[in-house]
């Protein structure tokens, strides 16, 4: 494993198949990774910022022997998981989710940050950089000898536009955001629904490594545990939100009723009003309103909601 300042590294999980991790994986800390083959590297995911981007591709390049990175993909649309696609080689082609880039195009945070976070992120010098290849269902790619399988579950679950990186040769599964391990999941532009459909569908991979879009690094003997921890906190969400419904509460006002129980240890905990948010619109066939879900999970949380980018 190759150190890096705050914590974050490369951990080459099997031979050429690389993560980076950012502890302690909270808001805008992600997970990425790289792949390298016989003729160069795919990335999967950026960062947040050009700091920890740079950061992150320096290490690929003392991993690999500066092999040039020819491609990448993108898990899904948050910023954390590609802001830094413009620091990628002008020549680089990436792969992405049509649904994920249609979202990249809008997204207004990469432009100016509200004060939703504490401190306010500073992304530095990155620009929208939108994947130039998109697709729907499934697309596989080649690194030198190795398969590389980009596949969507086949409905929203952390997002409308979630890929995952399965190499079926090395059983690796990058699942980005459908799994966070360890810590608070959102589905605030998602559905709750389908991100608790959507663990059976990662499962069904029998992956013997997975790297999660936050926290710790899982083996196939962890796996089931952390699906499990999964599976227990969206019914949790879905409980607390039917009978929020049903006593007439808000989301907000059901979040501060609930009892967090096993999840009160859990990084982001203010999630919770941002995932009711969306439980609540499922259920009751309408939109998010994603100003007044951040401006309620600050009120939960008592201010600005705490992030070490």
């Amino acid at each position: 494993m190759v150190e890096r300042a705050e914590g974050a590294g490369l951990h080459e999980v099997v031979p050429g198949v690389f993560a980076w991790t950012q502890p302690d994986g909270t808001w805008w800390l992600n997970n990425a990774g790289a792949v390298a083959g016989d003729d160069g590297v795919l990335i999967v995911d950026t960062c947040a910022t050009e700091e920890r981007t740079r950061r992150f591709l320096g290490a690929v390049a003392e991993a690999t022997g500066d092999a040039p990175v020819r491609l990448a993909v993108n898990t899904h649309q948050h910023g954390d998981h590609c802001y830094g696609n413009s620091l990628l080689p002008d020549d680089t082609v990436v792969f992405g989710h049509a649904a994920m880039r249609e979202a990249l195009l809008v997204d207004p945070i990469i432009d100016a940050c509200p004060p939703v976070w504490t401190p306010v992120p500073d992304w530095g010098h990155v620009t929208r950089r939108p994947p130039s290849v998109v697709f729907t269902s499934e697309l596989t790619v080649h690194v030198g000898a190795r398969r590389v399988e980009l596949r969507h579950p086949g409905y929203a679950a952390h997002t409308p536009g979630d890929v995952v990186a399965w190499l079926p040769g090395e059983r690796v599964l990058f699942a980005g955001d459908l799994l966070f391990n360890g810590l608070t999941p959102m589905v605030l532009m998602g559905s709750v629904e389908g991100a608790l459909r959507s663990l059976d569908w990662l499962a069904a991979f029998e992956p013997e490594h997975v790297v999660p879009g936050h926290g710790p690094l899982a083996t196939a003997s962890e796996l089931p545990e952390v699906l499990a921890a999964h599976e227990r906190y969206y019914r949790f969400v879905l409980d607390t939100a039917q009978a929020g419904r049903e006593n007439g509460l808000t989301p907000l006002a059901a979040a501060q009723a609930a009892d967090l129980g096993e999840f009160a240890g859990w990084a982001d905990a203010e999630r919770l009003v941002l995932n009711l948010h969306r439980a609540y619109a499922e259920a009751e066939g309408g939109e998010v309103d994603l100003l007044a879900a951040f401006g309620d999970a600050m009120t939960w949380s008592g201010g600005p909601l705490p992030t070490s980018v």
